[in-house]
């Protein structure tokens, strides 16, 4: 049952960064194996969607529901798909500098347990990528280092 939490120091703002992770119609042109989205719902502050996933001939799809507290928090609960759960939170404060504090944390557990084997080989080193395009995202959006900017 793969479980990770971080805490990064990004120099954007909480609301861009809320409205990077929350941009969820836009994974697939850049966070890596996400080969595409459907919005089921879409609201101020809760969306459904499906994110289809391919890697190495698997394609899986995940139906999630991400419940949105502007600017601070996004939480996602997993609905359906090859998971026995997920659970996602996304938290961002301000550092008082013009930067924000971003947390991470997700838990999630495979149903079948060849795929919990395989996701406990790469887990590291995919999250760790996941987590690498949502700051290269933010760089391209807003501008390295720019704190603040809009």
């Amino acid at each position: 049952m793969p479980k990770h939490s971080e805490t990064r120091h990004l120099p954007y703002t909480p609301e861009q960064m809320f409205d990077l992770v929350a941009d969820v119609p836009r994974y697939a042109e850049f966070l890596p194996w996400v080969t595409a989205i459907r919005v089921k719902s879409n609201s101020e502050t809760q969306m459904v969607a499906d994110m289809i996933v391919g890697f190495k001939g698997l394609r899986e799809t995940f139906t999630s529901k991400v419940e949105k507290q502007r600017p601070g928090h996004l939480r996602v609960d997993y609905l359906d798909g090859p998971l026995k759960h997920l659970n996602n939170d996304w938290i961002f404060r301000s550092d008082g500098e013009g930067g924000c504090l971003v947390e991470f944390c997700v838990d999630f557990a495979f149903k079948n347990r060849m795929f919990e084997m395989l996701a406990g080989q790469v887990f590291d080193r995919a999250l760790r990528k996941m987590i690498n395009a949502f700051e290269e995202r933010a760089a391209a959006l807003y501008g390295e280092g720019a704190r603040g900017a809009a």
